[in-house]
């Protein structure tokens, strides 16, 4: 029985780590009117908030280690993911409660970009591909890095 993988492989495999959390948020710009929040954000600029169910999908891109098969341990994955964003995130008020999101008005899309920050430098094996946010199963930003690279 071989020991190394003996798949030829020039291209990449995509992994994804699927986590879920629940948070409460405000969308609301604190540099416009109140009747611009309302107009712009509708419900979601009630002053007490509302909130979502979160599922956060984290992808990884590489090769597989000949040693092991894996690009990154999915479970090393689930461990920087929790860390990262499930631990400070889950069950707070994300405008209020998070150090990391301090002025950041808590949009999909916004969050995307902001937990990019927290996993990326995390990664140890292969890179940092997408994250994909669902605040409801209808609704949901991806975010490709800084680059915007596929």
């Amino acid at each position: 029985m071989p020991t190394r993988s003996a798949l030829p492989g020039p291209g990449d495999v995509f992994i994804t780590r699927q986590v879920h959390f629940n948070a409460g948020h405000r969308l609301y710009n604190v540099r416009r009117s109140r009747q611009w929040n309302e107009r712009t954000y509708g419900p979601c600029a009630n002053p007490n908030g509302h909130g979502h169910n979160y599922v956060l999908e984290v992808t990884v891109r590489g090769k597989p280690d000949p040693d092991t098969g894996y690009v990154l341990d999915l479970g090393d994955l689930k461990r920087i993911v929790e860390k990262a964003v499930v631990v400070p995130c889950d069950h707070r008020n994300l405008n209020k409660d998070i150090d990391f999101l301090k002025g950041v008005i808590p949009t999909t899309e916004n969050l995307v970009v902001a937990f990019w920050g927290r996993i990326a430098p995390r990664i140890r094996a292969g890179r940092l591909h997408s994250i994909r946010l669902y605040e409801t199963p209808r609704n949901y930003a991806e975010y490709l890095g800084p680059e915007g690279t596929p």
